[in-house]
C-alpha cells in the first residue's frame, strides 16, 4: 500500500490548533473556577474556602488538561484517525497497514511524545524529526510504528 505522507507543515499546524484547543479549555475552566474562587472568598468572608478551592484548582488543572489531551490525542485518534487539530488540516494516523491506531497504541504514542518532552531539547528533536525522515515520522510515530497520511 502506497502512503501519502503529510508534509512536516501541515503536522506542526494540526499540532498548534490542537494546543491552541486545550489551551482555550483550560482558560475557560481558569476563568469559571477563578470566579468561584473570588465569590466563595467574597460571600462566606472565610479565607479557607478560597484557600482550599486554591488547592484543588492545583490538582484539577493537570488533570484536566491530561483529560482533554487523552479525549484529543488518544480517544479520537483511535476511533476516526485523528484529533480535533489533524481533522481541521486533513491528516490521519494510521499503523503499517493502513488501519487506525488501538486505543493502547494511540496512549502509548501520547506517552512517548510526553516523555521526550522531559528530556531537554529531546522534543525539539522529536518536532524536526519528519524534515529529514523518508516516511515524515517523528519519534514518538517510529515508537509505535504508526504513519501520518494525508487523508483527502
Amino acid at each position: 500500500m502506497q502512503m501519502m505522507y503529510a508534509p512536516w507543515a501541515t503536522r506542526v499546524l494540526g499540532y498548534l490548533i490542537d494546543s491552541l484547543l486545550v489551551g482555550a479549555v483550560m482558560g475557560v475552566l481558569y476563568l469559571i473556577l477563578g470566579t468561584l474562587l473570588v465569590g466563595i472568598a467574597g460571600s462566606t468572608g472565610s479565607e479557607n474556602a478560597a484557600g482550599g478551592l486554591c488547592c484543588i484548582m492545583l490538582v484539577l488543572f493537570p488533570l484536566s488538561a491530561l483529560l482533554v489531551g487523552f479525549f484529543n490525542r488518544v480517544y479520537l485518534v483511535a476511533t476516526r484517525g485523528y484529533s480535533i487539530g489533524q481533522g481541521v488540516v486533513k491528516v490521519k494516523v494510521v499503523d503499517g497497514a493502513g488501519n487506525l491506531l488501538t486505543t493502547g497504541t494511540a496512549f502509548i504514542r501520547l506517552l512517548a511524545q510526553i516523555g521526550m518532552g522531559l528530556v531537554p531539547l529531546l522534543s525539539l528533536v522529536d518536532l524536526l524529526w519528519p524534515l529529514w525522515d523518508e516516511r515524515r515520522q517523528t519519534l514518538h510515530d517510529k515508537a509505535v510504528g504508526c504513519f501520518v497520511i494525508n487523508n483527502g
